[in-house]
């Protein structure tokens, strides 16, 4: 490397350097404009273009805060799932006393297989990822044991995490099948999960 290559790099690691001072949710931004594109393309059509574009920033501005696209797909990862679990923290402290768990586990499962199908779709592409992508596989562990540590405050840790096996299967096969499963359906898979018999 010759010292003008070098004095090229230090002069563009100023430049970001600057415009995060300038910009400091630059990076949350661009995590988030890639979950965009994964919305609109599928995790495999992701890029570090595609995620400029989406977030309005230079190129540059993607590879200094994310040198691969795995690292860029993990933090979108990470960031969905924050977001999916405090959304469901939000929804159970909303909860009533008495409310039936069974039934509102089944109004949450078809709300996000309905109005919220686009966003659970996403993260699901997201979460699936992980399989072939070691650097995804962290955020989707702590996805998992964020659902279970929810679930087990209501019943006990087996159960809970049997509720979050459910919760996330329900989901996955509601975003591939056609027609939807019926309200019944799901409120008799929790009913059994959470030990009660078949009847309501």
């Amino acid at each position: 490397m010759t010292t003008t290559d070098s004095d090229a790099q230090h002069a563009v690691r100023r430049k970001y350097a600057s415009s995060l001072r300038k910009d400091p949710q630059r990076r949350e931004r661009i995590a988030r404009a890639a979950i965009t594109v994964v919305a609109e393309r599928g995790v495999d059509k992701v890029t570090h273009r595609a995620v400029a574009a989406a977030a309005s920033v230079p190129l540059g501005s993607t590879t200094y805060h994310f040198a691969t696209l795995d690292d860029l797909l993990a933090v979108a990862l990470e960031q969905a799932a924050q977001e999916n679990v405090a959304q469901l923290r939000e929804w159970a402290e909303k909860l009533p006393d008495e409310q039936d768990l069974a039934t509102a586990l089944t109004d949450l499962v078809l709300e996000f297989l309905g109005p919220e199908r686009e966003r659970t779709v996403v993260e699901h592409e997201l979460y699936v990822a992980a399989l072939h992508r070691p650097a995804l596989q962290h955020a989707s562990t702590e996805w998992d044991e964020a659902l279970r540590d929810l679930f087990t405050s209501y019943t006990d840790p087996v159960t809970g995490r049997m509720l979050s096996a459910v919760f996330c299967g329900l989901l996955l096969q509601g975003v591939v099948r056609d027609p939807l499963p019926e309200r019944d359906e799901i409120e008799t898979i929790f009913r059994r999960a959470l030990g009660h018999s078949g009847q309501s």
